[in-house]
């Protein structure tokens, strides 16, 4: 053999090999871009179909609840029946003239301040036939509580499409504490109808 010959041996024996080296990282590179394709898509197919789902359910919950904001802000009924003669304390809060036939309960947040806990308040509704319903809630303290009273629970009403106002009372014979602070907030009515 011939020094021509070896380095033509030679050169077909490397440029062989490099050609099975390239061959496989070819292949290799091929794989993980066939895989990584295949990932990206599941990914971006679950995150649209979480989306949409999502939409879905938060707009189809949106146009369940009605909601009409009958007062922004804590409200404060502050009551001393120990320096008193008065029977009750009240808090009346006048509601815009509306029809509140297509709301189905009353919500809010209450509770008590550490001045004192009354326990038990009155909620009453009036419409501009004069007809007045009440309804007792209970275990007022000083954690916040959320209320949600179905309008049907006030039975004397028989009109909805001309209610005046709802009133908070704090009643002398019916607190725990003879005196005491009640903060409520997020007066509303609302299309929902589960009680809590």
């Amino acid at each position: 053999m011939t020094r021509d010959d070896i380095y033509d041996h030679l050169a077909q024996v490397y440029l062989g090999k490099r050609k099975e080296a390239d061959h496989k990282k070819k292949q290799q590179f091929n794989a993980w871009l066939v895989i990584n394709i295949l990932i990206t898509v599941i990914i971006f197919g679950s995150a649209f179909y979480g989306l949409t789902a999502f939409l879905t359910q938060r707009s189809s919950s949106l146009q369940d609840n009605i909601v009409f904001a009958l007062h922004h802000g804590p409200i404060r009924l502050e009551y001393n029946f120990k320096d008193s003669f008065h029977p009750d304390e009240t808090f009346v809060l006048s509601i815009p003239k509306m029809d509140a036939s297509r709301y189905k309960s009353l919500q809010f947040a209450i509770r008590a301040k550490e001045e004192g806990t009354p326990g038990v308040i009155k909620l009453v509704l009036h419409n501009t036939k004069n007809e007045t319903a009440s309804y007792y809630l209970k275990g007022i303290d000083m954690s916040w509580q959320e209320f949600r009273i179905p309008l049907k629970e006030f039975r004397q009403i028989t009109d909805w499409s001309n209610l005046t106002d709802v009133s908070f009372v704090v009643e002398s014979w019916n607190v725990e504490s003879q005196k005491g602070l009640v903060l409520i907030d997020n007066i509303n009515l609302s299309s929902h109808t589960i009680r809590q």
